[in-house]
């Protein structure tokens, strides 16, 4: 292992920052961009932190995401609210909509934020964590851009069409989970890819459709969706519901447009939030409380609650700092200075 460098929270905040406004992200791009890559870096998302810079600043440089978007809120008074992104990236779009969705579900026990046109690079946590901020629970999903095989099939036609949901706790951190329905994120293939490792049996097929553990081979085929047929029909379900349904693009409809696996894809997202006291209304019992029941029963097996190693990793990061390599601080430094020249 290579030294690391303890950088603060904050200070990696500032670093992140500069290089999106140095690009030409207005503040409201750049400062939504930062908080969640600083995030994901914090919480030892390696895959959604510090790597994913690059991305975006690719997906800029080819004119394939608006740097001065201004998101729009459409709010009718139903339980639908929307908004339209207008080409930016997605946590831009959710800061706008939040209060809105979150007051919404507060009075009618359930609401729905729709998000049209944003172009989405980052986890789903960050939203429903803001949920559980707010005492909500709930529930984010979207498509991506095609590179999963259906359960039986050999092509891309599925993105890896992440899920996240979350749970408010009255003490501790909230019951969260965000996994990709697909075997594994294919940011942790790139990853693997990149560190020249091999890929555990069951992720990928390579551009034949047989099964590999080259990453290289995987990233040019077709991931697998987890648990075979189940993981399948989830995937398939985010992209009616996120897609479909909203009016907006399915993953294969997303790399169309974009034409590569290159750059972060444009599509929609779907965010519904609950309230619930409001469900819970009228029956015996507080819905928090006995929610608390049911997780001291699973920690009590010796189980894990998900998100738990996120959240201390968290702690940590408050506390410590958070460890960059040489890689890591060399491409901040670099993008800092030459901004997106560093491109090549």
């Amino acid at each position: 292992m290579g030294e690391k460098t303890m950088v603060s929270v904050a200070e990696l905040g500032r670093m992140v920052e500069s290089i999106f406004m140095r690009a030409g992200f207005n503040a409201q791009q750049a400062d939504a961009i930062t908080r969640i890559i600083t995030a994901a870096e914090r919480d030892g998302a390696k895959s959604h932190g510090v790597y994913r810079i690059e991305g975006c600043l690719r997906t800029l440089a080819a004119g394939k995401v608006s740097p001065d978007a201004r998101p729009e809120l459409i709010d009718e008074g139903s339980a639908v609210i929307r908004v339209a992104a207008d080409g930016g990236f997605s946590p831009a779009a959710f800061d706008l909509g939040l209060p809105a969705l979150a007051a919404r579900a507060e009075k009618l026990g359930l609401a729905a934020l729709v998000i049209n046109d944003c172009v989405h690079y980052s986890a789903l946590w960050p939203e429903v964590e803001a949920l559980t901020a707010r005492g909500l629970a709930g529930l984010a999903m979207c498509p991506s851009y095609a590179t999963v095989a259906p359960a039986g099939g050999a092509q891309p036609l599925l993105g890896t069409n992440p899920l996240a949901f979350g749970w408010p706790r009255a003490e501790g951190a909230a019951y969260v989970f965000d996994f990709a329905t697909s075997a594994v994120a294919r940011g942790e293939i790139e990853l693997l890819a990149r560190a020249n490792e091999p890929l555990p049996e069951g992720w990928a097929l390579d551009a034949d459709g047989r099964a590999t553990t080259d990453a290289e081979a995987g990233l040019s085929g077709a991931l697998l969706p987890f648990g075979g047929h189940k993981g399948s029909a989830i995937s398939t379900m985010i992209e009616l519901l996120a897609g479909v349904m909203i009016g907006d693009l399915t993953s294969r409809d997303a790399l169309d447009e974009l034409g590569t696996l290159s750059l972060a894809p444009k599509h929609g997202e779907l965010i519904l939030a609950f309230s619930p006291s409001r469900f819970a209304a009228g029956r015996p019992g507080d819905p928090l409380a006995r929610a608390e029941v049911l997780f001291e029963a699973i920690l009590g097996q010796g189980a894990r609650l998900p998100g738990q190693r996120r959240f201390a990793a968290r702690a940590r990061s408050e506390a410590e700092g958070i460890a960059l390599d040489a890689d890591e601080l060399a491409l901040l430094d670099r993008f800092q200075r030459e901004g997106l020249a560093a491109l090549g």
